[in-house]
């Protein structure tokens, strides 16, 4: 089973910038794909960044070039450094793991409990 914490949401105004972390803890035997997916109210959840474990990076259109995903392997812990933050990426940001917890099994999913980002004046 893994484990994965969320911190670092919380208010601020536009323009304005936050970094977001979550750190997997468990037993497993890699961690592959690491991202952030968000969901406001009364829509969908979406694709906010993505990942791999060699650090190759997708971001959503909407958000390319103000926020960057990275990793720490060694820590197993995610960042989400949002920059020049908008009303519209008011949300809750869940984080998520591919986890794999063998060589012969297939990726296994993991979700946080999410954070919420409120970008207001």
């Amino acid at each position: 089973q893994v484990q994965l914490v969320e911190s670092g949401g919380g208010l601020v105004q536009p323009g304005g910038s936050l970094r977001l972390s979550c750190a997997a803890s468990g037993s497993f035997y890699l961690i592959k794909t690491m991202g952030w997916y968000r969901q406001a109210p009364g829509k969908e959840r979406e694709l906010v960044a993505t990942i791999s474990s060699s650090s190759s990076t997708n971001y959503a259109d909407s958000v390319k070039g103000r926020f960057t995903i990275s990793r720490d392997n060694a820590e197993n812990t995610v960042y989400l450094q949002m920059n020049s933050l908008k009303p519209e990426d008011t949300a809750a940001y869940y984080c998520n793991a591919a986890v794999l917890h063998s060589l012969i099994n297939s990726p296994r999913q993991y979700w946080g409990q999410g954070t919420q980002v409120t970008v207001s004046s």
